[in-house]
């Protein structure tokens, strides 16, 4: 009877990349698992899991300890594309709904690798023709059928946690070129700044801001006024800031105290 029960487990076994995919998602989630709860959930040994856990702390999503393994505190916002597309997803709709209203058919429009502008490639096929550039892979998949749309590319090199391409050869792919506009989120807003809590990433967004005629940050409240390692660039850089509706009358107060040009997404 034990064969039979585990088989239909063996079968349906997710492969390395995927099973550190589930084991990050279920750590940011639980906070702190043990290794022998995670391979007893897996289906696999506590060898082959502190080899997931080995890889996943490299990466810097989660940190190892004796017996188990504890989410980064940065990683809960740093981490693999799916865990960041289950969070503030009303309130990342309602921005990109808000930012489709700023596109106009016939323009050059570049976006990041975030999963707030994941949700605004959703909505770009509503405004076709259009050329979108991106760096992020899923939001090529997404996009690749729709034929009103010209995809741009921005190659370099790829990130598997970020599903995404970095590093210098994107960099100066985004520096060979001028858009009408472009769209990025980050990690955090602290003060008048943005911030990201990778410095990869912070190269290629800074050079995204510069590439284009207007620039837009859309940023939910989560993300006001939580620490990141890297300084992105002013607030005032931008031309706009798109925030959701649930942000504190405070904050509010704040940007308007800065001079930033903000409009409020309702969710």
């Amino acid at each position: 009877m034990s064969s039979d029960r585990e088989a239909p487990r063996d079968t349906a076994r997710p492969g390395p990349q995927q099973r550190r995919r589930e084991i990050s998602d279920h750590v940011l989630t639980e906070g702190q698992v043990s290794a022998a709860d995670l391979a007893e959930r897996f289906g696999v040994s506590v060898m082959t899991i502190y080899r997931d856990i080995d890889e996943l702390e490299r990466e810097g999503v989660l940190r190892k300890f004796r017996g188990g393994v504890t989410a980064r505190p940065t990683g809960v916002f740093e981490s693999n594309v799916a865990y960041r597309k289950m969070s503030m997803r009303r309130e990342k709709e309602a921005l990109a709904e808000k930012a489709a209203t700023l596109i106009e058919p016939g323009m050059s429009v570049m976006i990041d690798d975030s999963t707030t502008a994941l949700e605004l490639a959703r909505l770009l096929p509503r405004v076709e023709p259009l050329t979108v550039v991106t760096n992020f892979l899923e939001a090529l998949n997404l996009l690749a059928d729709e034929r009103g749309l010209q995809l741009m590319a921005l190659g370099g090199d790829y990130d598997p946690l970020h599903d995404s391409f970095l590093g210098v050869a994107c960099v100066e792919a985004v520096e060979a070129l001028r858009v009408d506009l472009c769209f990025v989120s980050t990690s955090s807003v602290y003060g008048d700044y943005a911030f990201h809590q990778e410095q990869r990433i912070v190269a290629v967004k800074r050079a995204m801001v510069r590439a284009a005629g207007r620039s837009v940050l859309m940023i939910d409240h989560s993300k006001l006024g939580r620490t990141a390692l890297h300084r992105l660039i002013p607030l005032t850089a931008f031309d706009l800031i798109l925030i959701d509706d649930r942000t504190p009358p405070d904050v509010l107060r704040s940007l308007d105290e800065s001079g930033v040009r903000y409009e409020l997404a309702p969710t």
